[in-house]
């Protein structure tokens, strides 16, 4: 019996077993500015590999500027030092992640990418840059903005003190901060948004520029934990926002021409528009990326898989355990390519005359950071028109967790993000 969308899938797709195999999908990129990378979770070894020998072809054939990751920008400001002008080795930068998840930047998979951009750096006088998109290191960021400017600025140091004083009495708790703004009229949004202005009339270099960088986490973070305690929609797509704001400040940054690989979950990188999330009034970094660039100028990328291993924590700041991931549920978009794809496998979407397979809404699974497999068939999916949400699709049917470089416990100092874990 012919399965409904196989000659959809025996269009699409094309056996992946090495990066010469990104051929058409590189040709497919074109010129556009950004392109985005995704993964189905933050602990497959395939999807990090995979991403990883895509991205090296768009810095090596195509001259991209820049690696933007779903990570905080302190951590990635030591991995980018290291990969560009450091004599210290990226495991040593890696390892100083120290905000769970830690695996999800501070892995081997990460590691040898890392140590690859290194090595092209030094060997072409390159200056291809690795930097941190999210918004979640408040407090870390607050201190790097005072280092500088006691360094670079003193006048402006005043300003910096009473946004860290404002913060002080919650004890580095951005829960207690959250807390305090939503039932008492307090907030240290004044405070915030006068030394994000000072930092903004002085970023003429790239010191000060991580200096403003890091200002505008912590307004973003400000933001983003006060509509926390809200619940709903507001306090994720303030996060998306802010990267989208991130991604932008850095092509302008790295200059005219410039052009940018983003390393992030499919939740963040597909278009939100294609999927259930719209009708609540979730947005995406896709979605944004293709508003602001031009869809002709973004190229959104989403991987999957069927069944396998994965590392993730069974609650927001768990121990990392390696946990199973069950074959994909009837019906979804993992248990359709499950029968008609090749174990591995590259689907380049034509942008015209879409079969039904990439117009039909379909369950896709998305596991993040906190993950419970006896729960996977209930919690794990998102209605997804695959054709609107992204542009192609890497395929892995079988999967195994990737290899972190900590141990198996973290400070785990931000409450859970909503959605769980993404």
């Amino acid at each position: 019996m012919r399965h409904r969308f196989g000659d959809d899938v025996a269009a699409l797709c094309s056996p992946l077993t090495g990066p010469g195999d990104f051929d058409d999908l590189v040709d497919r990129v074109g010129d556009a500015r950004v392109v985005m990378i995704g993964e189905a979770s933050h602990g497959t070894h395939e999807f990090y590999r995979w991403r990883a020998a895509l991205t090296r072809r768009l810095i090596t054939e195509k001259g991209f500027s820049f690696v933007a990751v779903e990570g905080d920008w302190p951590d990635c400001a030591r991995v980018d030092r290291s990969v560009r002008r450091s004599a210290e080795d990226p495991r040593t930068a890696l390892l100083a992640f120290d905000r769970w998840p830690t695996w999800m930047w501070a892995n081997e998979e990460v590691l040898d990418f890392a140590r690859w951009l290194r090595a092209h750096n030094a060997a072409v006088d390159g200056r291809v840059g690795f930097h941190g998109l999210d918004v979640y290191s408040l407090w870390e960021s607050l201190r790097e903005v005072v280092v500088h400017l006691r360094e670079h600025d003193p006048e402006e140091v005043p300003a910096a003190l009473a946004a860290y004083r404002c913060f002080e009495p919650f004890g580095e708790s951005v829960r207690d901060y959250a807390l305090a703004t939503r039932f008492v009229p307090v907030s240290c949004e004044n405070e915030v948004v006068d030394l994000l202005v000072r930092l903004r009339d002085h970023a003429w270099d790239a010191s000060a520029f991580g200096a403003w960088q890091n200002a505008e986490v912590v307004a973003g973070a400000e933001r983003y934990y006060r509509a926390m305690m809200a619940g709903g929609p507001e306090s994720w797509n303030i996060r998306e926002h802010h990267m989208d704001d991130t991604l932008n400040r850095l092509l302008s940054h790295h200059g005219a021409g410039s052009r940018a690989v983003v390393w992030a979950h499919n939740t963040h990188v597909g278009d939100s528009r294609a999927t259930s999330m719209a009708a609540s009034g979730t947005t995406t970094l896709g979605r944004l990326a293709r508003e602001r660039h031009g869809e002709d100028r973004v190229a959104l990328i989403g991987f999957g898989s069927h069944h396998g291993t994965v590392v993730a924590g069974s609650s927001w700041g768990a121990p990392l355990r390696e946990m199973p991931v069950p074959a994909a549920r009837p019906g979804s978009l993992e248990h359709v390519l499950h029968d008609t794809a090749p174990e591995q496998a590259l689907l380049d979407f034509p942008r015209e005359d879409r079969p039904g397979l990439l117009t039909a809404e379909l369950p896709h699974r998305a596991i993040g950071v906190v993950y419970d497999p006896a729960h996977d068939r209930v919690r794990n999916y998102l209605p997804t028109r695959l054709g609107g949400r992204y542009d192609a699709f890497l395929w892995f049917d079988g999967t195994r967790a990737l290899s972190p470089l900590h141990g198996r416990r973290a400070d785990a100092r931000e409450p859970e993000t909503f959605p769980s874990g993404l």
